[in-house]
């Protein structure tokens, strides 16, 4: 018997042939990104364990991961992780201890939070910098970077930071940009209240080492001192007047040029604990006696300020709070933008101690 007619089949004698449905492929991050209802970047996020993510998006994600029986793309993953999640700090600053502090800030936020801290000097003065601080940024893509004066200071590396898209936050002796970009340190108060404390003492014949003019904290920290003596109805004489690197080679230079002077100061506040502790060692050569024949006064009370004998009075900027509230900031802009809004300030307080006393 012949077969039946397309015919006869149409006309119900037989069921006609239904095409196979096209087999479909396993899942996609994009699939399960619409299924979720997020991007495919969140969902690489997720992933990775990336902490940019909030609890409840993560959850959400992972409800629709375990439903589908998604099976991340090895390769695609492996590409994925290329990108470390980072904080970078770009510095400047001649001052050991600055540095470190500012590391330990930064690590204490950072810890148990998946991220790692990259440290990266620079020198703001070659004419290589900005292409430098590019191809850092370029290279190691982290999710922001935190900027301690100097290179705070620079508004072309903000500039090349905001082209770049990388979030950033500037620890700055003034405000100078978003508040949500910025620590704010009021450096000119703690050098006003070192001036009083030294004036109170009794000293008149007081000096002034400052960092160098690069630092607009030196200014800040200097036009401060020269307030705080303006209170007590005193001037910053010329000669008593100096500026060196925030080193302590520095520090002892510019202290030696004013012990030697024909009428030597009495007290020497210097614009950091490390150009205090050349003072310190100026004075030891030169036979003097601290605090019986000179007080000193520094600046941010670093760990040095307590270990020096006799221990030294200083203007306690407790760096260690700061990188730990920039490094906050930061991951604060990675996941929360609109929560960032606020301005963190710190106001240095002077811590006294052996180094400071009245003139004999």
């Amino acid at each position: 018997m012949p077969p039946p007619s397309h015919k006869s089949l149409r006309n119900g004698l037989a069921s006609p042939p239904v095409a196979p449905e096209p087999a479909r492929g396993p899942l996609t991050i994009n699939d399960i990104a619409r299924l979720a209802d997020v991007s495919k970047k969140t969902v690489s996020r997720v992933i990775n364990k990336s902490p940019l993510v909030t609890e409840e998006t993560r959850a959400r994600v992972e409800a629709v991961i375990r439903e589908h029986g998604y099976e991340p793309n090895p390769q695609a993953r492996g590409l994925a992780l290329r990108r470390a999640f980072l904080i970078g700090l770009i510095y400047d600053n001649p001052s050991p201890s600055y540095v470190v502090n500012m590391q330990h800030g930064a690590l204490d936020a950072l810890a148990g939070t998946g991220f790692e801290l990259v440290v990266r000097p620079c020198d703001r003065r070659a004419p290589d910098f900005l292409d430098e601080i590019r191809a850092f940024v370029t290279r190691q893509r982290p999710a922001g970077v935190i900027l301690p004066p100097s290179v705070s200071e620079d508004p072309a590396l903000a500039r090349l930071l905001a082209e770049l898209e990388c979030p950033y936050v500037r620890i700055a002796s003034v405000k100078l940009d978003r508040k949500a970009r910025t620590v704010l340190t009021h450096d000119a108060a703690g050098a006003a209240a070192a001036a009083v404390h030294l004036a109170d003492l009794g000293h008149r014949r007081i000096a002034h080492i400052s960092g160098p003019s690069t630092f607009r904290s030196a200014h800040e920290r200097r036009r401060g001192f020269i307030a705080g003596l303006a209170e007590r109805g005193l001037e910053l004489a010329e000669a008593y007047d100096k500026v060196a690197g925030y080193t302590y080679a520095s520090g002892v230079e510019q202290a030696r040029a004013l012990l030697t002077l024909p009428v030597r100061p009495t007290a020497i506040f210097a614009g950091n604990d490390e150009m205090a502790v050349g003072v310190y060692r100026a004075a030891h050569d030169l036979g003097l006696s601290i605090p019986d024949d000179l007080s000193v006064v520094g600046y941010d009370d670093a760990p040095i300020a307590s270990q020096v004998w006799p221990a030294l009075s200083s203007v306690r900027l407790p760096i260690r709070d700061m990188g730990k509230v920039a490094a906050e900031r930061l991951l604060q802009l990675a996941t929360a933008p609109d929560e960032a809004g606020e301005l963190v300030e710190f106001t240095p307080t002077l811590v006294a101690r052996d180094s400071s006393a009245a003139p004999r």
